[in-house]
């Protein structure tokens, strides 16, 4: 410094200022620099972390891919029952859902999840992955166990009965693995999907939907677990009445209940016994105290003739009355009541195999004139038609019924055939409500009532958007082999705000022209009953959903009158329909007042037809959008 600037006030002044705005400069270059480091830190880190994060995401999506693919292999080892193949499949499962489990419990993951906006997208993934590691480790793994120790082939009737401790034993596997399945769903099911990005939210849909079809059928497996072994006689023999439903006389539940017997079951062993019919058990008189609602609209003949006590489409109902009508002309209190049709006997036989006719009696009943030799083929047309075309006394074709029912039992219970065939059979034969299951025991009824297998119209089991088509046969004779039948939904567009379903029912008379003198008159009744001979008359019910109503109804599109009624709060509407031989008609029902928006459920009579062509695809009215 020069001496001009010593003891100079001013110009001292003057240098500390421009010290002082050095040193702030310089702080401030500091802190941008400091800062400059922060943000690139942090730049870099976010950079990392969506790297990171983008990398899990990767590892979750090709690991779920790839269990996703080992799912029909495994359904594929389960159907051909090799335990071995499923155990190496569910392995290889666990192992990959087990990986997209870890990548989505990642820290930085979890951190995510917590994020607004985007933090549901890694929350749904990280449910998903989760849900699919516990199905495969709490319910594939046991379940692979479970075909290990249990060979359901072995559960098939056969001449030494049934070993059925291993399905007890797997009892408490199955409710395990439909629990950890239960569990799993319901956690899906509560995800929010309207804040999810499209590739979360519809892999989420497809998982929730396989997720229910695996929910219902593991459910499935451990109900079975639970009441099979003891209805199968396992601790002690049961006895259930078997009633033989004859499909060309129509009844709700699928045909009149000609002929009867008591099949005995001890450890799987079958046996019949007490083999009648059901004209021969007469009128009962006093009636058998049936529903008073049932009654109302299926007249009192429910509880007067064991051949009406299925004038209700309501199984447990029909059971329940057949088994107190048994126990009044027979004394004896039995276990339960099962119902199949010929339909499905030609299911069963298609397993096992011909049934040769070997009992003299029967053979000395087919006087050359019906097959000695039943098959899946034959059988149908054998017991619905040429036995009342061949056979003319009434007494003789219900021995011939009851005898054939008797060499098919005899059969099966022989172990005969092919096991999954019969399986096949039996599944496809209860789905379609021709094989019909009912106990007297509350604790396997409130169990049986849940499946189609239990053929209940009401309770909690019972869709909220179930419909339901019955006929019930007016004619007094065995017409209706000759007619043919479709039922199909209608969904109409709402009308003030509510939903409305058609239920549309076309029935064809496909009996000859002059079906009055060619048909036996026990075919077609001979006008007994009031209807023309070869004419068809049939009392058609529909049944809606509970907090629906039956509005109108039409016959050939003229609106008819029709008969209402409630059924445990389900709406019933009935009209009767006559048919000449080649004569259609076509019935609609109106439902309206419809809110729920499951989808429509149908449920019809089994009839001679196979359901496929019974039962159409639903019409659905392309509406304009709420405004």
């Amino acid at each position: 410094m020069s001496d001009a600037n010593v003891g100079n006030p001013h110009n001292r002044s003057n240098v500390q200022h421009a010290r002082s705005e050095d040193s702030t400069r310089s702080r401030f270059r500091r802190q941008i620099i400091i800062a400059s480091v922060w943000i690139t830190a942090i730049a870099v880190l976010a950079l990392a972390a969506v790297f990171w994060l983008q990398a899990k995401a990767s590892i979750i999506r090709t690991e779920l891919d790839a269990a996703v693919q080992l799912v029909p292999q495994l359904k594929d080892d389960v159907v051909r029952y090799d335990a071995a193949a499923a155990t190496d499949a569910v392995d290889l499962l666990k192992e990959h859902t087990g990986k997209a489990r870890a990548a989505a419990g990642d820290p930085l993951w979890t951190i995510a999840s917590s994020v607004p906006w985007i933090g549901a997208n890694f929350q749904a993934v990280s449910e998903i992955s989760t849900a699919a590691d516990d199905v495969a480790r709490l319910a594939a793994d046991p379940l692979a166990d479970t075909l290990q120790s249990l060979d359901w082939k072995a559960l098939i009737p056969s001449s030494d009965g049934v070993d059925l401790q291993p399905l007890t034993a797997a009892k408490p596997k199955l409710a395990a693995a439909a629990h950890a399945v239960g569990q799993s769903s319901d956690r899906l099911n509560r995800i929010d999907t309207r804040d999810l990005l499209p590739q979360i939210s519809d892999p989420l849909l497809l998982a929730r939907d396989q997720l229910s079809s695996l929910r219902d059928g593991i459910a499935s497996a451990a109900d079975a677990a639970n009441v099979l072994p003891g209805m199968m006689g396992e601790q002690s023999p049961r006895r259930y009445l078997l009633l033989i439903q004859n499909n060309a006389e129509s009844r709700a539940t699928g045909g009149i209940p000609g002929a009867l017997a008591v099949l005995n079951v001890d450890k799987g062993k079958l046996s019949l016994d007490s083999q009648t019919s059901a004209t021969a058990m007469g009128a009962f008189n006093p009636t058998v105290r049936v529903d008073p609602e049932q009654s109302r609209i299926y007249s009192a003949r429910l509880g007067k003739f064991m051949q009406d006590v299925n004038l209700t489409p309501d199984f447990p109902t029909a059971a329940l009355t057949a088994t107190a009508m048994w126990k009044t002309e027979n004394g004896e209190k039995i276990d339960g009541v099962l119902s199949i049709d010929p339909v499905a006997l030609g299911y069963i036989l298609d397993a096992t195999g011909p049934v040769r006719m070997s009992d003299p009696l029967l053979r000395e009943v087919a006087r050359d004139v019906l097959p000695t030799e039943l098959t899946a083929k034959n059988v149908v047309p054998t017991l619905l038609s040429d036995v009342y075309s061949k056979i003319g006394e009434p007494d003789v074709q219900d021995v011939y019924f009851a005898g054939v029912a008797r060499e098919v039992f005899t059969k099966l219970s022989a172990g005969s055939g092919d096991a999954r065939k019969l399986v096949d059979g039996l599944t496809r034969g209860a789905s379609e409500r021709r094989i019909l299951l009912w106990s007297s025991k509350a604790d396997e009824e409130s169990i049986v009532s849940r499946y189609p297998l239990g053929g209940s119209v009401t309770g909690a089991a019972i869709s909220p958007a179930q419909f339901g088509v019955y006929f019930n046969d007016g004619t007094g004779a065995k017409m209706d082999y000759h007619v043919k039948r479709t039922v199909q939904l209608v969904e109409e567009c709402p009308a003030d705000g509510y939903g409305q379903v058609k239920v549309r029912i076309t029935s064809t008379n496909t009996a000859p022209k002059d079906a009055a003198t060619s048909l036996p008159t026990y075919v077609t009744g001979g006008g007994a009953f009031g209807v023309p001979a070869g004419s068809v008359q049939t009392n058609i019910v529909a049944y809606g959903p509970v907090q629906s109503n039956v509005e109108t109804a039409f016959v050939s599109g003229k609106k008819t009158g029709f008969a209402s009624y409630r059924h445990s709060g389900r709406p019933v509407g009935s009209v009767t329909v006559r048919l000449a031989p080649g004569e259609s008609s076509t019935v609609d029902f109106m439902f309206g007042k419809i809110v729920q928006h499951t989808v429509p459920q149908l449920s019809v009579t089994p009839t001679v037809q196979a359901l496929k062509d019974v039962v159409l695809d639903t019409i659905r009215a392309k509406c304009a959008p709420a405004s």
